[in-house]
C-alpha cells in the first residue's frame, strides 16, 4: 500500500509541475507577445509621425535595431526598407496589413517562417499622402523559447522529481502509519482517519460475530469431544483421501497411535488389506462393515460415507469389540457340534442294539447283556441332557436359587459319601479332612462342585489310587482342596480342561463314561459365587485342584 500511494503522489507531482510549467509558458508566452504588440503598434506609430514631418529625410542615420522599417507607396511599390534594396522588392498591395492600413489607417498581421521556429509581426499606419509605413518585427515561438529555456526547465524537473519523492515518500509513511499502527483487537479504540470508521465499526461487528461463533465451535468441540472420549467404540472421522481428521481415545488404544496421527492417512496406522477395501466401499458411497484382528482380539469396522450435494466428503469408522462375541460364536458351533456328537454316538449305540431285538437277531441269553447296554447308552444320555440344562441354567446366572449360609465342610461330606459306591468300585480310597467353614452359597451348586471334582478324581485315577478333600477356614475366605494321585494332567492341556466337551484322553473319558462337562460346571459354579479355581498337575503323579471361596458372599 505504501508503495502504491508512494507512486500516485509522484505521478501526481509530476503532472502538476508539467502542466504548472505548460500553464505558465502559455501565460508568459501570450503576456509577452501583447507587449510587444503594443511596443510595435507605439514604434509604428512614432515612426509614422517622423515620416509625416520629415519625409523622406527621417530615415536618414536612423538605426532600427530590431524593427524592419517599410515604407509602401498606395498602389504597393515598395519606396523604402531598412533591410533590402527597395527596387528589387516585390510589390506589397496584396499584404493583409497593407490592405487593413488603406482601408482603416491601420492594420497588423502575423506570418510564421517556413521553419515554424519563428515569427514575423507586422503592424501598418496609413500617412498623411496615403501611402502605407509599415513595421515588423521577428518574434521566437513557443517551440523555440521552449527549446531556449530546456536546459534551466531540466534542472528545474529534477529538483523538482527530487523534492517529490522525498515529499512523497515522507507523505506516503505518514498516510499508512496510522492504518499499520491500527489495533485490530479493539477496533473502536483506534483515533485516525473519520474515513476508516465505518470499516473498523464493520470490523469491531464481525469480531464479535466470530468470537460468538468461535465460542459456539468450541463448545460443540468439547461436548463431541466429551462424548467421542467417552465411548468405548473407537470413533474415527477421514477426510475423501483417508487422512484422519479426528480420532477418539478408545480408537487410539485400540490401533496402537496418539494425536500425533491427526492428518496422516489411516493406512499408516493400520494396514489390513480388510480395512483397505472396506474404506474403497466407502469412498465409493456404500457403506461396509468388516472384522479384522487387533491385540488377539476381533473389531468390526463399520465405514460409513459422510456425503454432500450427492458427493462423499469424508468417511466415519466405528470401531466395535466383538471378540466375546466372535469366541461366544466359535463356543456355540463347538457346543454344537460336541453335543450332535456326544448325542449321536449313544443313540446309535441304542438304534443298533434294538435294530437287533427288532428283527430277533438276539439269543434269549443276550437279551439282558443287550438290554443292560441299551439301559446304559440310555443313562449316558441322560446324564448328558441334565449336564447341559445345568450348564445353560448356570450361564443364566442361577437367578432362581436361594442362598444360604452353610458349612462347607458338611457339604464335601455329603458329596463324598454319595461317591463310596464309585470310589470302592474303582478301588480309590476317598475322604475328607479339614475345618469347619461357614459360607453364605447355593448349597447345590456348591455340592456340585465337590462332586463333579471328586467324580474326576475317581475315574481318572489308578487301582489302589487315594483321592483326598480337604477343608480350611481363612480369615476373609474358605477352600475347599481335592487332590488325587492319579493320571495327572499335561501342561499342554491344563488350560483347556475346563472347556465344555474338552477331553484330555478321549478312549479313557468313553471308558469311564464321562460326559465332558463337569470341570465346565465346576467353572461356573465356581463364577457365581466369586470364588477362584487354582489347578496344579503332574502328569503320573496326581492333580490337585483347589476353589476359594470369599466369605463375602
Amino acid at each position: 500500500m505504501t508503495k502504491r500511494i508512494f507512486r500516485s503522489i509522484c505521478l501526481v507531482a509530476f503532472i502538476v509541475f508539467i502542466a504548472s510549467i505548460v500553464l505558465l509558458m502559455g501565460f508568459l508566452y501570450g503576456y509577452f507577445n501583447q507587449v510587444q504588440h503594443d511596443q510595435l503598434m507605439t514604434q509604428t506609430d512614432i515612426a509614422a509621425h517622423g515620416v509625416n514631418s520629415q519625409g523622406v529625410s527621417f530615415f536618414d542615420g536612423l538605426k532600427t535595431d530590431n524593427y524592419r522599417i517599410t515604407w509602401i507607396a498606395s498602389d504597393g511599390t515598395v519606396l523604402f526598407d531598412s533591410d533590402a534594396d527597395s527596387s528589387s522588392m516585390e510589390n506589397h498591395l496584396e499584404r493583409e496589413e497593407v490592405q487593413m492600413a488603406l482601408e482603416t489607417g491601420y492594420g497588423e498581421s502575423e506570418r510564421m517562417s517556413s521553419t515554424l521556429l519563428e515569427k514575423s509581426l507586422y503592424s501598418a499606419e496609413r500617412l498623411d499622402d496615403g501611402s502605407i509605413l509599415r513595421l515588423s518585427v521577428v518574434q521566437n515561438s513557443a517551440l523555440t523559447i521552449f527549446l531556449g529555456m530546456l536546459q534551466p526547465i531540466c534542472v528545474l524537473i529534477v529538483v523538482a522529481l527530487i523534492i517529490s519523492l522525498m515529499l512523497a515518500s515522507r507523505l506516503s509513511k505518514n498516510i499508512v502509519k496510522p492504518l499499520n499502527e491500527l489495533n485490530l483487537d479493539d477496533p473502536l479504540s483506534n483515533e485516525g482517519y473519520d474515513e476508516i470508521s465505518p470499516l473498523l465499526l464493520r470490523l469491531h461487528n464481525q469480531q464479535k460475530q466470530l468470537k460468538r461463533q468461535t465460542g459456539d465451535l468450541q463448545r460443540k468441540q468439547d461436548e463431541f469431544a466429551a462424548v467421542t472420549d467417552g465411548m468405548s467404540e473407537g470413533l474415527v472421522l477421514l477426510n475423501p483421501k483417508c487422512n484422519i481428521l479426528s480420532i477418539n481415545r478408545a480408537a487410539m488404544s485400540l490401533l496402537d497411535t496418539d494425536s500425533s496421527c491427526i492428518e496422516k492417512n489411516i493406512l499408516t496406522v493400520n494396514r489390513s488389506l480388510a480395512l483397505q477395501q472396506s474404506l474403497s466401499e466407502a469412498l465409493s458411497g456404500h457403506q461396509s462393515q468388516v472384522i479384522i484382528a487387533i491385540h488377539d482380539g476381533h473389531y468390526q469396522i463399520n465405514a460409513n460415507p459422510v456425503t454432500s450435494d450427492d458427493m462423499v466428503t469424508g468417511i466415519a469408522l466405528l470401531i466395535f469389540d466383538v471378540t466375546e462375541k466372535e469366541n461366544s460364536e466359535q463356543l456355540r458351533r463347538e457346543f454344537t457340534a460336541n453335543v450332535s456328537h456326544e448325542l449321536r454316538t449313544p443313540l446309535h449305540s441304542i438304534s443298533g442294539y434294538a435294530e437287533l431285538l427288532k428283527n430277533g437277531m438276539v439269543k434269549s441269553n443276550d437279551v439282558k447283556p443287550v438290554a443292560t447296554k441299551i439301559y446304559d447308552e440310555a443313562q449316558r444320555m441322560v446324564q448328558l441332557v441334565e449336564d447341559i440344562i445345568n450348564l445353560s441354567h448356570l450361564d443364566e446366572g442361577a437367578q432362581d436359587m436361594a442362598r444360604e449360609t452353610l458349612d462347607l465342610l458338611d457339604i464335601a461330606g455329603s458329596a463324598v459319601k454319595s461317591l463310596d459306591a464309585e470310589a470302592q468300585a474303582s478301588d480309590v480310597s476317598l475322604k475328607v479332612t479339614g475345618n469347619s467353614a461357614k459360607i453364605s452359597c447355593i448349597p447345590q451348586l456348591v455340592y456340585g462342585i465337590v462332586y463333579n471334582l471328586c467324580d474326576n478324581a475317581i475315574k481318572y485315577n489308578h487301582p489302589g489310587g487315594n483321592v483326598n478333600v480337604s477343608v480350611s477356614d481363612k480369615q476373609d475366605e474358605a477352600i475347599l482342596s481335592v487332590s488325587d494321585n492319579g493320571m495327572g494332567i499335561p501342561p499342554e492341556h491344563q488350560q483347556r480342561i475346563f472347556e465344555r466337551f474338552y477331553r484330555v484322553d478321549k478312549s479313557h473319558s468313553k471308558e469311564v463314561g464321562g460326559t465332558g462337562l463337569g470341570l465346565s460346571i465346576v467353572k461356573h459354579a465356581a463364577k457365581i459365587h466369586d470364588a477362584s479355581i487354582t489347578l496344579n498337575s503332574i502328569p503320573e503323579k496326581g492333580t490337585t485342584i483347589t476353589v476359594s471361596f470369599p466369605k463375602s458372599k
